[in-house]
């Protein structure tokens, strides 16, 4: 079992930069790969970005250019750096943790997940 908790969110301006924190708890947090989702009002969850057990990192096309994952193995720790944030990017962000190898980026591929963290984005 793995427990994630989410930290970092909070209340900004179109432009701001944020960064979302995640600590791990449980079983070997190098082993897995660690992804953020977020969720809008009305909307489906989607991805944001993850990182592979091994470092590699991915994201998706709308956060591109402007938001950056990170693991630090010795805190246990996953970052999401949100630089040039939006009002579009106002959503609930989860942290969520997979034994997949490869990019998983698909919520089945993540059986644990954080409580989530609130992230608002004025305009």
């Amino acid at each position: 079992q793995v427990q994630l908790v989410e930290s970092g969110g909070g209340l900004v301006q179109a432009g701001d930069s944020l960064r979302l924190s995640c600590a791990a708890s449980g079983r070997t947090f190098s082993n897995y790969a660690m992804g953020w989702f977020r969720q809008a009002p009305g909307k489906e969850r989607e991805f944001v970005a993850a990182v592979t057990w091994n470092g590699r990192t991915y994201d998706a096309d709308s956060v591109k250019g402007r938001f950056t994952i990170s693991r630090d193995n010795a805190k246990n720790t996953v970052y999401l750096q949100m630089n040039s944030l939006k009002p579009e990017d106002t959503a609930v962000y989860y942290c969520a943790g997979s034994a997949y190898r490869g990019y998983p980026q698909y919520e089945y591929e993540y059986p644990y997940w954080g409580q989530g963290t609130q992230v608002t984005v004025s305009s």
